[in-house]
């Protein structure tokens, strides 16, 4: 049957299934809604603030780790490469066998060079970001350390040879990096705390081209 009821108003199925939806939010949605709303962190928030703004976000730097010059956000596109390195070194730790050891090493530690600056550029938009995008954003890098943490003993553990190990931390540094990635996803995608040139603000649909002339234009 493709229609249902609703305070006894026909309501089509497809609608009806949104607007329950909207009404009860998946449990890790509640979730991020609450963490959101978690004011405790204001203190720790606010205690970062000065350091953080006068380190990332202000004048030239903050532009450059902004993305202004790229038309929008780093950030994003450095965190593939630390996320995207780590993954690959799970996936040789697991299927790769003992010829792989180097390999995934190798990936951990490129993985491991790249936090800085995936950082800086993270720090730089979160400096612009309201309370509660911050609050999230602060629960974000302190799982991100987290995993820096795991990835790092990883790292030393497969130099000084002991590579089971050094699987296992890497395992439980994806597990940590996951929770940190769901919420960096949510920052950028629900939120929308990502940089970007003002031409795609403007922009609609098919009209791509005209923003561009009224940019050069004006």
């Amino acid at each position: 049957m493709s229609e249902g009821s609703k305070n006894g108003v026909d309501v089509p199925a497809c609608k009806e299934h949104r607007m329950s939806s909207i009404e009860r939010p998946p449990a890790i949605v509640r979730w991020t809604l609450r963490l959101e709303d978690t004011t405790v962190l204001d203190r720790p928030v606010q205690a970062l603030e000065p350091s953080i703004r006068s380190a990332f976000g202000t004048g030239t730097r903050a532009s450059v780790l902004r993305g202004d010059w790229l038309g929008h956000a780093v950030h994003p596109l450095l965190t593939d490469v630390v996320l995207g390195t780590w993954a690959s070194a799970t996936v040789l730790d697991i299927f790769g066998g003992s010829g792989s050891t180097a390999a995934a090493q190798r990936l951990v530690g490129t993985g491991l060079l790249a936090v800085g600056p995936t950082a800086w550029t993270g720090w730089a938009e979160w400096s612009a970001a309201g309370p509660r995008e911050k609050r999230v954003g602060l629960v974000h890098a302190v799982t991100n350390a987290v995993a820096i943490g795991a990835y790092a003993a990883s790292w030393v553990a497969r130099r000084q040879g002991r590579h089971g190990t050094g699987t296992r931390l890497a395992l439980a540094g994806a597990t940590v990096s996951g929770v940190g990635a769901y919420l960096g996803g949510h920052l950028t995608e629900a939120r929308k705390v990502a940089s970007r040139h003002p031409a795609y603000d403007d922009a609609s649909p098919g009209t791509g081209g005209a923003a561009l002339g009224q940019a050069r234009s004006g």
